[in-house]
């Protein structure tokens, strides 16, 4: 560690020393109890901070005796506001001497992909459309609407409650991938507004939690199918992941479940969990304006009310779990797990290897083929490189920006993985 001379600032006081690091020192500060990380050659200790991120301690603590420059562009739409929050955590900067990246990463790589980036913004590929989310999130409420109307002119029947469950699930998933769009604050500028939108759109339309979602999801995406960092490869014992775990489990002789049948047993452990989110994770997030159910639930209840079936007075779990929203529930599942696990589960999981952002991303994430269906099935996550490269991206850009982003792998020889929607499917039980 070494230190600057003084600057004469305007009035002519000498202002405060510069310390410099080095990549040594830096990297030991990556404790829980101390955690400093470097972004744009600046040095900042975030261990008091880390616990009032917003993003939750974990996300920031994954970067921690890192160079976090991109994943902290990636994840903020307003570098100069969140700079204010910096400023009081800059302890020094890095020795003159020493690169920008740490662990001897390809630096003409980074460079690259941050030029692309540049380029990316001066595109205006990270401003939205209003009227595509506009009309996506009318297609939603128009299929909820086309469903209590139904409910209420044509009752319980068995031939309503399928075509009901049907018309829910799709609006259902639809609604997964439009809170997923303000959740990554994709769609306004201010992340105000985003946030606001997605405690709307993911309580009152999905019944689940913001902020559970929130802490989640920024993990898997600073560190894709990285052991104990992406909570997402963190199965509690269920499945075993990647081609070094299975061979870890089998020497320690962990039999938590018969491992051998877990492509068996998927089917019924993704409806299992995902159907108890809504009970699970609301309870805990006082920031979510429904706490038990989506609205759509309870307004299904209304309507069978209003048919004169009898019910009790107060809304009980019993009396929520209508026909037609277990068979949605049931559905929706598979929709929402088949389609989010296609671009992860296949691809390499491991433990830590300091890549770059890139490289990381690239080889935990792959695509599916572009076709008007699979972007509307898929919510746009068949390009899920380049929504994990630039998660702030409306996602309808991501089709302009791939052949850049496949010309910068090309380049480097960085794998970029592309295969039809069927056969992802197919890769996730294999």
């Amino acid at each position: 560690m070494g230190k600057g001379g003084e600057k004469g600032g305007e009035s002519g006081e000498p202002e405060a020393q510069v310390r410099f690091y080095t990549w040594e020192e830096i990297q030991k500060h990556n404790l829980r109890t101390d955690k400093w990380l470097v972004i744009e050659r600046k040095v900042y200790n975030v261990t008091k901070w880390a616990n009032r991120h917003p993003g939750g301690q974990r996300v920031i603590s994954h970067c921690a005796g890192e160079d976090a420059t991109d994943a902290f562009q990636a994840f903020h739409i307003n570098p100069t506001l969140v700079q204010k929050f910096l400023k009081p955590l800059l302890i020094g900067e890095l020795a003159p001497g020493e690169p920008s990246h740490d662990r001897d990463k390809n630096s003409q790589l980074v460079e690259d992909f941050r030029t692309l980036r540049k380029t990316v913004e001066d595109m205006n590929l990270f401003r939205a459309s209003p009227l595509f989310f506009s009309l996506y999130l009318g297609h939603i409420i128009v299929m909820e609407v086309l469903a209590w109307l139904m409910l209420s002119y044509f009752g319980t029947g068995w031939i309503t409650t399928l075509i009901l469950a049907c018309i829910l699930t799709t609006s259902q998933a639809q609604a997964g991938w439009l809170q997923h769009d303000f959740g990554h604050l994709s769609v306004f500028k201010k992340s105000s507004w985003n946030h606001i939108v997605h405690k709307f759109v993911i309580g009152h339309l999905k019944g689940a939690s913001a902020n559970w979602w929130n802490h989640r999801h920024f993990q898997h995406h600073a560190k894709p199918n990285i052991f104990k960092k992406d909570p997402d490869v963190n199965m509690l014992h269920v499945f075993v992941l990647g081609d070094t775990q299975p061979v870890e489990y089998g020497k320690k002789k962990l039999k938590y479940l018969p491992y051998n049948h877990q492509h068996e047993y998927f089917f019924l452990s993704e409806i299992l969990l995902f159907s108890l989110i809504p009970c699970s994770h609301t309870l805990s997030d006082p920031n979510t304006f429904m706490l038990f159910f989506p609205l759509w639930a309870a307004l299904d209840l209304f309507c069978v009310k209003r048919k004169g079936i009898r019910r009790t007075k107060t809304f009980t779990i019993l009396e929520l779990l209508l026909p037609q929203n277990l068979i949605s529930l049931f559905l929706e599942s598979h929709w929402f797990v088949w389609v989010t696990q296609m671009n992860h589960i296949p691809m390499e999981i491991d433990s830590e290897k300091h890549r770059d952002w890139l490289s990381s991303q690239l080889a935990a994430t792959c695509n599916i083929e572009q076709s008007f269906f699979n972007d509307w099935f898929t919510g746009h996550l068949n390009f899920q490189i380049e929504h994990h490269l630039f998660p702030t991206m409306p996602r309808h850009n991501f089709w302009k920006v791939k052949p850049l982003v496949k010309s910068l792998c090309a380049k480097y020889g960085v794998q970029y993985e592309e295969k039809p929607l069927g056969k992802a499917f197919v890769d996730i039980v294999g």
